[in-house]
């Protein structure tokens, strides 16, 4: 059986020929079905997970606001290791959860990563002291870094394509409150720490039931039939597709009887090789360099943004509701781009996405009004966040499915932190009573 991967140039118009459960035959079954309950519960397991990952990076963004102020007034290279950890940890996770992505399976990868989260909140939330909570930051780093482009991957491959941006783009939005979330219950609980205990830990301590309860519920949806294909695990695909098919109400497809279509041409194997990886390495090479370059974009100006409030005069107030305000961008945005992204080309939306950021960074710098400022912040934020998970969905349907996960997350961690991850986006957060590291 002659067998190639989405996206392979050798073969005709880019998929294999094949019979029942190669990676055609796969995607002839599952393209035509339409969004059923299935679907919709793994968009909503995916988004239950990608909250809790947000959550738990723009969770140090309260935690450097607690540390800094008394009674702690952490120096600053203390803080500063505490904060970098995470994102050293997703740098160094992304990869590694790549590549059991490609090696497991995505929905082992996923658990894993989820699992390793919960682990890591726990620890954090009974940390004793700095360094402890240092260390245990780091272990959940590296597990949030492998998550959503992870997840992005394992969406691409089980959404109908006619509503793959679309779905992608909702996980995205949803998944962006998961930062506010975990501000306003921090601010909520300061005023009394219940049982005794900081708001902050509270906080692991949710992101960790949330975690491991994600981890539980992949068990109970199944893994991608494009990747179990891929791998050569064609009953198993079979199975999977099966399961969609049937939420659809749609009948299986039986196997085919019958003589097999005429494979194509051989090709020497040094030669189909060449012709497989060239196109492969181009486009990874395109991916790592636009995940590389956008966080000079899409990270820069959030952190810069009330600083540069403070040179144009505004008081520190000001900058803080500019923070607030600038954070509804990304979700509204990316929700109101899933209505019209399956409709437009990918490439040219992130082409105008770039350049429209480049004239609202522009327009920022030159404007001294506060409401034009925020204004133009939110229309920023908006732009940077779309691009973000449209280059999501752009990356995973160019990449080949038997390396898609491992590439994505090396371009992914060439840009960390990741691009679904508005951490810097979220208003500095101020305690309104006084909390310990220790107990």
């Amino acid at each position: 059986m002659v067998r190639a991967q989405i996206g392979d140039p050798t073969a005709p118009g880019g998929l294999d020929v094949g019979r029942d459960g190669s990676v055609a035959a796969i995607t002839r079954r599952l393209d035509p079905l339409p969004i059923n309950r299935l679907h919709v519960a793994i968009l909503a397991l995916s988004t239950l997970g990608l909250f809790t990952d947000i959550a738990e990076v723009a969770l140090s963004n309260a935690l450097a606001a607690i540390f800094l102020a008394p009674p702690h007034s952490l120096p600053r290279g203390s803080l500063s290791l505490l904060l970098a950890s995470v994102f050293a940890g997703g740098a160094v996770g992304a990869p590694v959860f790549g590549l059991l992505g490609d090696r497991l399976g995505r929905r082992r990868a996923l658990q894993m990563s989820l699992g390793l989260m919960a682990i890591g909140s726990v620890a954090a939330a009974m940390s004793p002291g700095l360094t402890s909570l240092t260390i245990a930051r780091a272990v959940s780093g590296f597990a949030i870094g492998g998550f959503p482009p992870l997840i992005a991957t394992y969406l691409a491959e089980v959404m109908p394509p006619r509503r793959r941006g679309a779905m992608l783009m909702v996980c995205a939005g949803i998944g962006f409150l998961g930062g506010s979330a975990v501000i306003l219950l921090i601010q909520a609980l300061a005023p009394a720490a219940p049982l005794g205990i900081e708001p902050w830990r509270w906080a692991l301590i949710l992101g960790a039931v949330l975690a491991a309860l994600a981890a539980a519920l992949f068990a109970r949806v199944p893994e991608s039939p494009h990747w179990l294909a891929a791998a050569g695990r064609a009953a198993e695909a079979d199975r999977a597709c099966r399961r969609f098919e049937s939420a659809a109400r749609a009948k299986p497809a039986a196997a085919p009887a019958g003589e097999l279509p005429e494979p194509p041409r051989p090709v020497p194997a040094e030669t189909g090789a060449l012709r497989t990886e060239r196109p492969v390495m181009r486009r990874t090479a395109l991916f790592v360099t636009l995940y590389t370059l956008a966080p000079w974009a899409t990270l820069g100006f959030p952190l810069l943004s009330a600083v540069v409030l403070l040179a144009k005069g505004f008081k520190v107030d000001q900058s803080l509701v500019f923070a607030a305000l600038s954070m509804l961008g990304p979700p509204l945005g990316t929700l109101l781009t899933a209505l019209v992204i399956d409709r437009l080309e990918r490439r040219a939306c992130l082409t105008v996405l770039a350049g429209s950021m480049a004239i609202l960074g522009t327009a920022f710098a030159a404007s001294d009004t506060f409401r034009t400022l925020v204004l133009v912040g939110i229309a920023f934020n908006t732009a940077a966040a779309t691009y973000g998970a449209l280059l999501a969905v752009y990356a995973t349907e160019l990449l080949p499915t038997s390396r898609r996960a491992s590439i994505l997350t090396c371009a992914w961690a060439g840009g960390s932190p990741p691009r679904w991850h508005p951490s810097s986006c979220c208003p500095p957060f101020r305690p309104t009573v006084p909390t310990a590291c220790s107990r």
